[in-house]
C-alpha cells in the first residue's frame, strides 16, 4: 500500500472540501472579506466576523479558506402545504394555500422556541439531513399542490436566504407570492435585494425590552424594529405577531408600547396578531397566557388605534375574525384556521362601503 506523504494528504483534503462545497454547499451572498481570510456576514444583524473553520452564530454559515458559504442551500427540512392564516396572516389572500418551507437553523436562540427541533443546531449532523429539492422542485411542488403562495417559514428564512433568493424570482414568474415568516433580525441589505420577488412578511415582536431579546433570543430589538419600518417603506404587505409569555412581555406598559410602536410607526391597518404562549422548549415552566392577559393586550392595541388585532392560539375565539373597523361589520369568520365565511367584496366592507385593508 502507498504511503501517504504529507503532501498527498494536504492535496487529498482539499479535493474533499472542494467535492464536498460543489455536492451540499452554496457560496453565501451579502458578505465581505476582511483580513487574515476572516469574514464578514451581512445577512443579519449579528454581522458575524468569521474565522477560517468557524461559523457564524446561526451555525448554518462557514468559512472556508476566506469565502463564506451556506450549509443549508436546497436542505429542505419541512415542506408542507398550510393555510395561509397558520403564518398568520389574515389580510394576505386570505383562504389561500401557501406551500411553506423550512431548512436547519436560525440567528436566534429563543428560550422559548416552538421548533426547536429543527431551528436549533445542536450538532453538525443536523446540517445533513433534509431532503434535497432545486428552486424549480419547489415552485412546481407549490403550483402542482394548488398554492397561490411559497412561505419561507418554521425556522429563520434569512439563515436560508441564498435558498430563498433563487427560488424567489422563479415563484413570481409562475405567478405565485412569496411570504417570509421571521424573526426580523435581517439587514436592510438583504431586504433590499429580495423586494424585487417578497411579497408579505410576517415579523415577531417578541417584546419591547432589549434585556429581553439579549437574555432570551441572543439577540437586540433595534434591528427587528428597524426591519419592520423597512419592510413598509419598500411596499411590502406587512403583519406583526406577539407571542405573549407570562412573566417575560406581559406588563401593561410593555403591551402598550407594543401597540404603538405598531399603529405609530407601521400604520393602523397593521394588523397585530396576540398570541398565547403554551409551555416548550426552555420554558416548560412558565404557565400558559391566562386568557384576561391577552385581552389587556387587545385593549393595548385599541387604545392604541389598531384597526385589525387578533388573538391566536385560542380555539373558538372570536377576536379571530376581521370586524370593518368602522361599522363593526364581521367580514371574515374563522374557526382556527379555516375561514366560514367572506363577505369582503372589491376590497370593501358591503355594509358601509369602508375600505378595507387586504390584498386579494
Amino acid at each position: 500500500m502507498q504511503k501517504l506523504t504529507i503532501g498527498t494528504k494536504l492535496m487529498r483534503g482539499r479535493l474533499f472540501v472542494d467535492l464536498k462545497i460543489q455536492l451540499f454547499m452554496k457560496e453565501a451572498l451579502l458578505y465581505e472579506k476582511l483580513d487574515n481570510q476572516k469574514v464578514q456576514c451581512n445577512l443579519c444583524a449579528h454581522h458575524c466576523k468569521i474565522t477560517p473553520g468557524k461559523f457564524g452564530i446561526c451555525k448554518v454559515r462557514e468559512n472556508i479558506g476566506g469565502t463564506l458559504y451556506t450549509h443549508v442551500y436546497g436542505r429542505t427540512i419541512a415542506r408542507h402545504v398550510d393555510p395561509i392564516e397558520k403564518k398568520p396572516l389574515y389580510h394576505f389572500f386570505p383562504g389561500s394555500k401557501a406551500f411553506s418551507i423550512g431548512t436547519p437553523g436560525c440567528n436566534f436562540h429563543c428560550d422559548f422556541c416552538q421548533n426547536c427541533e429543527i431551528s436549533q443546531v445542536e450538532s453538525p449532523g443536523m446540517l445533513t439531513i433534509g431532503e434535497p429539492a432545486t428552486p424549480e422542485e419547489i415552485v412546481q411542488e407549490a403550483l402542482d399542490r394548488n398554492c397561490k403562495s411559497i412561505a419561507y417559514t418554521y425556522t429563520e428564512p434569512t439563515i436560508f436566504f441564498e435558498y430563498c433568493n433563487d427560488i424567489g424570482p422563479l415563484a413570481r414568474d409562475a405567478g405565485l407570492k412569496n411570504i417570509f415568516v421571521s424573526n426580523g433580525f435581517m439587514t436592510s441589505q438583504m431586504l433590499e435585494m429580495a423586494v424585487p420577488w417578497l411579497d408579505a412578511v410576517n415579523i415577531d415582536l417578541k417584546a419591547f425590552s432589549d434585556d429581553t431579546y439579549r437574555r432570551l433570543m441572543g439577540a437586540h430589538l433595534q434591528p427587528v424594529l428597524d426591519s419592520m419600518k423597512k419592510v413598509i417603506q419598500m411596499g411590502v404587505w406587512l403583519e406583526v405577531t406577539s407571542l405573549i409569555i407570562p412573566g417575560i412581555n406581559d406588563q401593561i406598559s410593555e403591551l402598550h408600547e407594543m401597540a404603538h410602536f405598531v399603529a405609530d410607526e407601521l400604520g393602523i391597518d397593521v394588523p397585530w396578531h396576540i398570541s398565547r404562549f403554551f409551555p416548550g422548549y426552555k420554558m416548560n415552566d412558565v404557565p400558559p397566557t391566562p386568557m384576561d392577559t391577552l385581552q389587556k393586550a387587545r385593549e393595548a392595541g385599541k387604545e392604541a388605534g389598531l384597526n385589525y388585532i387578533y388573538v391566536g392560539n385560542v380555539p373558538l375565539s372570536a377576536d379571530q375574525n376581521t370586524v370593518c373597523p368602522s361599522c363593526g361589520e364581521t367580514l371574515i369568520e374563522r374557526m382556527g384556521y379555516n375561514i366560514l365565511s367572506n363577505k369582503i367584496g372589491n376590497g370593501r366592507c358591503p355594509e358601509c362601503g369602508y375600505e378595507i385593508a387586504v390584498v386579494d
